[in-house]
C-alpha cells in the first residue's frame, strides 16, 4: 500500500514538514515519486517514523537514531551498541536531573528571599537576574 505525504504524516502522527526533514537528514529514504511529482511512500515507512519519533521521546539525538536504525537492520549486530547508547542516554538524563536540581533548589532560595509586598526594585529575585544580565554584558 502506497501513501502520500500527508497520508504517512497522518498515519505516524507527525507532520509533513518532519516527513520532509527526516527525508533531507537521510532518516527515511527518498521515496519515489508520481509523474506529477508528488511523494508515494510504501508502508513500512509508518513504522520507521514511529521509531524514529519513540526514539526522540526517549532524548536520542538525531545521529544516535541514525546508528540506531543502522544497527536495527545490520545483520549479525547484538545488543552491546544499543546497550551503550542506551547508558549513554541514561547517564545524560541523569546530569540534566541534577542541573535542574540545583537551579531549582537556588530559584526556591530567591523565591523565598521575596518579600511579598516589597517594592520590586529590592525584589532578590531581580536583583539576581539583573547580576547575571550585568555579568552576562562584561563578558
Amino acid at each position: 500500500m502506497a501513501l502520500t505525504i500527508g497520508e504517512l504524516a497522518r498515519t505516524a502522527e507527525v507532520g509533513r514538514e518532519t516527513v520532509r526533514f527526516y527525508e533531507r537528514v537521510g532518516l527515511i529514504e527518498d521515496p519515489p515519486r508520481t509523474r506529477g511529482g508528488y511523494r508515494i511512500y510504501p508502508a513500512k515507512a509508518v513504522a520507521r517514523l514511529q521509531f524514529i519519533k519513540r526514539a526522540k521521546e526517549l532524548g536520542f539525538s538525531l545521529k544516535e537514531i541514525r546508528s540506531l536504525l543502522t544497527l536495527r537492520v545490520s545483520p549479525g549486530t547484538n545488543c552491546d551498541e544499543v546497550r551503550r547508547l542506551g547508558q549513554e542516554r541514561i547517564e545524560d538524563i541523569e546530569a540534566r536531573i541534577r542541573d535542574l536540581a540545583s537551579v531549582k533548589a537556588a530559584l526556591a532560595k530567591l523565591v523565598e528571599s521575596c518579600g511579598q509586598r516589597d517594592p520590586t526594585e529590592e525584589c532578590p529575585l531581580l536583583e539576581a537576574l539583573a547580576c547575571e544580565e550585568e555579568h552576562e554584558a562584561r563578558h
